[in-house]
């Protein structure tokens, strides 16, 4: 993937944060000047020539890749956030979780129909907070053109709730 794997950036930390989890550390890609402008690029690159008219993140890690990604593709940013976070009015959605319910939020004049957005976060898991931000640019009209992720954990399949928009993920573990 260019100068660096960052593959190699990415640390396992076991029974975080609860027994049994091994989580997928980003922090070392983060800090690593090389491998990060190498994620953000190659997050960016498949989408380059596909129009592109905003860039959408959800909170939190999603704003640390979604924003120098929109840079990069010359558009804005879109944040999607938990309840309560937005001062505009919003639409929302609520989706399942493993255990219980969440929901998201984004301004309900972030986006217009004709807008083609790329969806960012670090990590694909389950789907369901990737497949709750499809459904709210999808509420204002927008397309969703493709998401990306720095990670993918496929053993969880959360490919399977996303089959109805491009998946580029970086790492697939």
């Amino acid at each position: 993937m260019s100068e660096i794997d960052i593959k190699t950036l990415i640390r396992d930390i076991p029974d975080f944060p609860k027994p049994g989890i091994l989580f997928k550390d980003i922090t070392p890609l983060l800090q690593n000047a090389v491998g990060l402008k190498v994620a953000l690029d190659a997050l960016a690159q498949p989408f380059a020539d596909k129009g592109i008219t905003a860039v959408a993140g959800m909170e939190s890690r999603g704003f640390i890749f979604g924003v120098p990604v929109a840079e990069r593709l010359g558009v804005g940013f879109v944040p999607v956030r938990k309840p309560g976070k937005l001062p505009a009015e919003t639409v929302s959605e609520e989706f399942t979780l493993e255990y219980g319910t969440d929901t998201l939020e984004i301004h309900k004049d972030a986006l217009a129909p004709g807008d083609k957005v790329l969806v960012i976060d670090d990590l694909l898991a389950t789907g369901g907070t990737a497949r709750a931000t499809i459904n709210l640019i999808r509420k204002l009209g927008a397309e969703v053109v493709g998401i990306g992720f720095v990670i993918e954990l496929s053993f969880l399949n959360g490919k399977d709730s996303l089959q109805d928009v491009p998946v580029h993920s970086l790492i697939s573990y």
